[in-house]
């Protein structure tokens, strides 16, 4: 079980934005890069944030903000501050080594692109104290205390505020903007990730559940909750979350319930499976398992598993540039799962 669970934390970390009000920039618009110029630190209002690795007192307007983890660096950027660097992820960057709607973004900003470090084991406090932050955003991470200990000694640093890699993407947003000293655009942002939805949600959608599955090999399987921001994904474009989640136990740690071979014909409730592959290996090996390729939407070919690694980080995580990148691709593979249910 807990290499289960920490595949649940590595693809929660595997894992373009409408101008929203007058007050959030859009990220075309050309500014510095780490802040508008027409904000000014002389109001900023000191902010003291809790969470579950300690406290972060932000004195100061941030200038060079980190982040780490996921989706933080995207809620910058869409706020009107680009960061000065960024944990880079392999599974879903394009040739450029970036995530295709970050570095679009930034690019039409006319900002300089964020550095990248390594994350996880391989994050080093010493590499981020070279790039002079006065903040570090990990609200959706899985920083350990150690860690932690480090990064705050360098910046306020603004954890997860319960546990590793569990947030809403609400809750996210709050944070964020809350550590930026700018809460009023966490609305504004809001109003733009649900016009995002609006905009490609369909009707027809709303006739079908779904269930959002991973697997460790055959033999272990798991489910995610309505919560967790691969489902409210799936969820906020009009399908139905299949209550079948509720039967299983919640993996500890995870936005998770785990599931085995004794009990996937559970799934077979589900129109749709939702679900993604470690690599073609992992996908030909589940398919040809007799009990994994006899649950329904499998066996009828609804199931929604991309191929496109970038697509299936960004379809992992809700802010105005990953829903604006991925919810049009997504589409087509929805409506293909659609087309085959109840065949």
């Amino acid at each position: 079980m807990k290499r289960l669970t920490v595949l649940v934390s590595a693809f929660a970390a595997a894992a373009a934005f409408s101008a929203c009000s007058a007050e959030t920039q859009d990220p075309g618009s050309a500014s510095s890069s780490s802040t508008s110029a027409s904000q000014s630190s002389g109001d900023f209002q000191p902010v003291t944030i809790e969470h579950a690795l300690g406290t972060a007192e932000i004195k100061e307007k941030p200038e060079r903000i980190v982040t780490i983890g996921q989706g933080s660096a995207e809620l910058a950027i869409a706020m009107g501050h680009t960061p000065v660097a960024i944990q880079s992820y392999a599974w879903g960057a394009d040739e450029s080594g970036y995530l295709p709607w970050i570095k679009e973004a930034v690019e039409e900003r006319g900002d300089e692109l964020p550095e990248q470090f390594e994350g996880d084991d391989a994050l080093s406090a010493e590499k981020v104290l070279g790039y002079k932050p006065d903040l570090i955003l990990a609200p959706w991470s899985g920083i350990t205390q150690d860690q932690y200990d480090q990064l705050s000694k360098i910046a306020p640093t603004v954890a997860y505020e319960k546990e590793p890699w569990t947030i809403t993407w609400e809750e996210q947003v709050d944070v964020v903007a809350k550590a930026l000293g700018e809460p009023e655009k966490a609305q504004s942002v809001k109003d733009d990730v649900a016009a995002a939805f609006k905009e490609n949600a369909e009707e027809e959608y709303g006739n079908y559940t779904f269930s959002y599955i991973y697997n460790d090999g055959p033999q272990n399987l798991g489910i995610f909750l309505p919560g967790e921001q691969r489902v409210a994904f799936v969820s906020n474009l009009g399908l139905k979350v299949d209550d079948v989640y509720k039967q299983f136990p919640v993996t500890p740690g995870t936005d998770s319930a785990q599931l085995s071979k004794e009990n996937a014909d559970a799934l077979n409730s589900s129109d749709l499976i939702f679900t993604f592959y470690t690599d073609e290996a992992n996908r030909e090996e589940m398919h040809k398992d007799p009990v994994y390729s006899r649950i329904r939407a499998i066996e009828n070919g609804a199931e929604v598993a991309a191929t496109d690694q970038s697509l299936v980080t960004a379809s992992s995580i809700i802010n105005p540039l990953t829903v604006r990148w991925a919810a049009p691709r997504f589409k087509e593979l929805i409506d293909s799962a659609v087309a085959n249910a109840h065949s």
